[in-house]
């Protein structure tokens, strides 16, 4: 069902909300701390504001998702909107004054906030509940520190140190603004360290059902996307065994029925919940027309990717001709479901880290797993199956669902002429933090 965000939960997690200093969440409000934070009612409406807040059209409402395909698209898709901060991402000419990158960032650390501010009282939860309130607020702050550091940092690389800059790790409540506070940033190995580490506690703690909230299955996806990111793909296949084996989701028999609905199908993992309280969904408005509650049609759709799908690919035909140019018919709909994770993105996973690493395989066969989300495309089945069909077939099946850059950079392969560590591939640090955190003001990234 769909999620509605009560006044009383607005109002407790204002308290937490940021001022322009991103890191320094100072409360805003004029409701005492105290009160917010020593009831069990009130813990648990906090976390449903960390929900509304992720909900962000900056972050999970879309424009994380949008920005992930601007970035890496070159080729496949043309940005033809009117918005400047958007161009700038698409032509790898962004300005450290770029909203995007601001939005991202302000957003992601007041979810972070608020997610601390819930794990530092979680002995006034019910006992019952304290383990669920606590994993979903671990679930949190391990996702936003994740795209964090894969947007603003240099990827992670398997066959180094990874001690270049990522972003700053704050695991405690900022409740005001003092010499701590101007907090630098810390390495890439050591955010995703802290990421997994944050997921492996929840996984211990969250129920395989929750409703639209995070769930087991929901950590060991983004663990599986996380082991995949930085090349492990042993851990890799085995958290996406653990989504697969747990009979909890199931992949639909049309690929055109995972998109567009209003609330989550068998086959989603974990979505973002739009409803008319939240604005309305980002993906909608830059990918879709006005018909369907979009713009004019900000991102057209090119022929380097329409023909990358083979002959009676039903991929394919959910592409559809809108205001002079192709669009993607996955976001349709300005209040449906934002698909995060899906269980097909997990049989590729399995399927990625089992051809790679040889027998004795995890779960089922390459080619078992393939086949699954071939087969339901329309094609037939194949006999046997190479790493390059896994990573095409990936690249089909999420297409336009926030992977392309980050499949870039792990793969290590380029965009138009930028290869997969071009400083210009790298968000800038924003220019407001800048000004408001010293330390991190001699830590911008190259080039801006």
């Amino acid at each position: 069902m769909k999620r509605y965000i009560s006044l009383t939960a607005i109002v407790a997690f204002l308290v937490f909300t940021a001022c322009d200093k991103l890191l320094d969440l100072e409360p805003s409000q004029s409701i005492s701390e105290d009160i917010a934070l020593t009831s069990d009612a009130n813990v648990k409406s906090v976390l449903i504001g960390a929900y509304a807040l992720f909900d962000d059209p900056g972050i999970y409402g879309g424009n994380i998702l949008r920005n992930a395909e601007l970035l890496g698209g070159n080729g496949e898709i043309q940005w033809v909107g009117t918005y400047i901060d958007p161009r700038q991402i698409f032509n790898k000419t962004m300005l450290a004054t770029n909203s995007e990158p601001y939005a991202q960032w302000r957003d992601s650390y007041e979810v972070i906030n608020t997610c601390n501010n819930i794990l530092s009282a979680l002995g006034v939860v019910k006992e019952a509940d304290r383990d669920r309130v606590e994993g979903e607020a671990l679930f949190l702050r391990a996702l936003m520190y994740f795209d964090l550091v894969r947007f603003f940092a240099q990827p992670f690389d398997p066959s180094a140190t990874n001690n270049q800059l990522g972003v700053p790790i704050v695991l405690t409540p900022t409740r005001g603004i003092n010499e701590s506070s101007n907090v630098g940033r810390n390495t890439v190995d050591e955010v995703y360290a802290q990421v997994i580490t944050d997921l492996t506690t929840a996984a211990g703690k969250l129920p395989e059902s929750n409703g639209v909230y995070a769930s087991k299955g929901a950590v060991n996806a983004l663990l599986a996307r996380v082991y995949l990111q930085k090349g492990d793909y042993d851990n890799a296949r085995k958290a996406a065994d653990a989504v697969i084996a747990s009979g909890k989701y199931q992949i639909l028999p049309n690929y055109a029925d995972v998109f567009n609905q209003d609330n989550n199908t068998n086959e989603d993992i974990f979505a973002t919940q739009i409803t008319p309280q939240d604005r309305f969904s980002s993906m909608t408005e830059f990918f879709s027309i006005p018909e369907y509650g979009g713009r004019d049609g900000d991102i057209d759709i090119l022929d380097g990717h329409l023909d990358l799908y083979p002959a009676g690919d039903k991929r394919k035909d959910l592409f559809f001709m809108g205001n002079g140019a192709m669009r993607t018919g996955k976001w349709n709909n300005q209040y449906g479901c934002i698909n995060l994770f899906r269980l097909a993105e997990m049989y590729l996973i399995r399927a990625e880290g089992n051809i790679r690493l040889g027998t004795p395989y995890v779960g089922d066969s390459p080619l078992n797993d393939y086949n699954v989300i071939h087969t339901r495309a329309g094609l037939v089945a194949a006999g046997s199956v190479t790493l390059d069909d896994i990573i095409l077939e990936r690249r089909l099946e999420l297409a336009f669902e926030g992977h392309r850059i980050h499949d870039i950079k792990r793969l290590k392969q380029s965009v138009a002429t930028w290869a997969w560590n071009d400083p210009k591939l790298v968000f800038p640090i924003p220019a407001r933090e800048l000004e408001a955190n010293p330390t991190l003001k001699t830590q911008q990234n190259p080039g801006y």
